[in-house]
């Protein structure tokens, strides 16, 4: 487990920096622009339509093929796998075919706020766009069969070739034809469903074509997956409020949203995302094997470890918002009302982090328990709540109350899980989880106090980039020091993560 969760850790760290420049580059060629709204606006429709369907693949289909290979042999898995995808590629026909016609009406449903050319321009977008709904349907499948094989590595490099191609769209198009920019999201789709069917043959799969819409499995992964579908579509009509009330707020409101919260969803997908990847099959083997209480352990440490790495992260989001935007987004036409906007949005979302952080842990302890309908009701309950929110906040904040409805929301949805799942379970230690919440806040807000101070204190005789690494290098060093000082226990986790001896520790500990 941690060699594998270093190297995902690391590949994602690579990725997210290439996820970065991408972009960089569009910040930098077309700022928080018009264009920039009509091209993330178009990206965002086909995304958010499979996301929908892939959350359900992602949460139906491991156990699915997993129960009928242990049952059936892995020729039937197989059948069932190839059953899935060419019944996938019928219900992309049907989307497209209906997203190509409504086009204009489906455009208007994400931005309200667009008219005359900007909208003309969004739906030819779309059109291109809505390409990649063939792609991205599959992609969830090859990802979820690679996991089965314990192919953790190949999906989570999938990000890179797709990023170079999207990057170089976006740096071709700023001189030639816009339309390059959708034409490059569709390429890098493609690229990402090449990879992984690649790596899926390479692991024995072997597509035929089979069609069965009737089979008994696909029914029941449709039953077991549907409230998890419903769920992630609530999430969805949350994303569908955001960037429609954004679009009404301001021109670039859009892009500024969206800068904005890849910046603080970028710790979650370094950080927890690498631990969860790992953790969703031991945690579902544990309670399999009736193990509740090694379940458990292992799930409180895991919280434990993600509050040390994201905590910190989420304060420094908070007291060097602005410097953050700037370094990263502050040139060519992202000019100084684009970062005042999106570091404004930044400062909001980043009140959210910690709850976004451990809502997919909770989530997916509630999966592998194949409880689907808890998470469901709790994100239906989170959505109403953003939906007020949003409605109240956007009027007095602007975009900050946008991402403030958001942070808010997330945090009321995890609380919730965390009260159902001791509902479900029993004691899960939360006294001393939140002692340890404490003593790391104490220290995250501690040196986020003297990283802004030392910054503060250098900016006027060393430069902006200089002063703000060495502000974060000395406020991480203070962090760690009061960590132990405080007794942190957790940080020994870390030690032996490091040390190599994590395997060994959760091993012990779930015996």
């Amino acid at each position: 487990m941690k060699k594998t969760v270093i190297i995902l850790m690391l590949v994602t760290i690579i990725s997210k920096i290439l996820g970065f420049a991408r972009d960089i580059t569009l910040s930098y060629f077309y700022g928080a622009s018009s264009i920039s709204d009509v091209y993330l606006i178009s990206l965002t429709i086909p995304a958010i339509i499979f996301s929908i369907v892939g959350k359900g693949i992602s949460v139906g289909f491991i156990p699915m093929y997993t129960r009928i290979e242990n049952k059936s042999g892995s020729e039937k898995a197989s059948l069932f796998t190839n059953n899935l995808v060419n019944l996938l590629l019928v219900i992309s026909i049907i989307i497209f075919l209906i997203g190509i016609i409504f086009t204009e009406t489906i455009v208007k449903m994400f931005a309200s706020g667009f008219e005359g050319e900007t909208l003309a321009l969004t739906v030819h977008f779309t059109r291109i766009s809505l390409v990649g709904v063939f792609f991205t349907a599959l992609i969830y499948i090859y990802l979820g069969y690679l996991q089965i094989k314990g192919a953790f590595i190949i999906p989570a490099v999938m990000g890179l070739p797709a990023n170079f191609i999207t990057i170089g769209a976006i740096f071709f198009s700023s001189f030639t034809n816009p339309y390059l920019l959708s034409i490059g999201s569709v390429l890098s789709t493609f690229s990402q469903l090449l990879l992984l069917f690649i790596f899926s043959h390479k692991n024995h799969y072997r597509y035929q074509f089979t069609l069965h819409y009737k089979d008994e499995n696909i029914k029941r992964m449709a039953v077991l997956a549907l409230p998890a579908i419903v769920g992630t579509s609530v999430a969805q009509v949350n994303l569908l409020i955001d960037r429609t009330l954004a679009s009404q707020i301001t021109k670039g409101g859009i892009t500024a949203l969206d800068y904005a919260n890849t910046l603080s969803v970028v710790i979650i997908g370094v950080f927890v995302v690498s631990i969860s990847t790992i953790l969703y099959p031991k945690i579902s083997k544990l309670i399999a094997e009736g193990n509740i209480d090694g379940m458990k352990s292992i799930f409180s440490n895991a919280i434990n470890i993600i509050n040390i790495l994201v905590i910190p992260a989420a304060i420094g989001c908070m007291f060097f918002s602005r410097e953050i935007v700037e370094l990263l987004y502050g040139r060519g036409k992202f000019d100084s009302h684009a970062i005042e906007l999106t570091s404004y949005a930044l400062f909001f979302y980043a009140l959210g982090i910690i709850g976004l952080s451990h809502r997919e842990n909770l989530s997916n302890a509630f999966y592998a328990l194949q409880d689907t309908k808890t998470p469901m009701i709790n994100a239906g309950l989170a959505m109403f709540l953003n939906i007020i929110l949003n409605l109240l906040l956007s009027k007095i904040l602007g975009i900050g109350g946008i991402a403030l409805a958001t942070s808010i929301s997330t945090t009321f949805c995890t609380f919730l899980l965390i009260i159902s799942l001791r509902r479900k379970l029993g004691r899960l230690g939360l006294k001393k989880l939140s002692f340890s919440f404490m003593k790391i806040m104490i220290a995250s807000l501690a040196m986020g106090g003297i990283s802004k101070y030392i910054y503060k204190l250098f900016i006027s005789t060393t430069g902006h980039i200089f002063t703000f690494i060495f502000a974060v290098v000395i406020g991480g060093l203070i962090y760690f020091v009061l960590l132990y000082l405080l007794k942190v226990k957790e940080i020994d986790t870390i030690i032996l993560l490091v040390k190599g001896k994590l395997k060994k520790s959760l091993a012990k500990e779930a015996a």
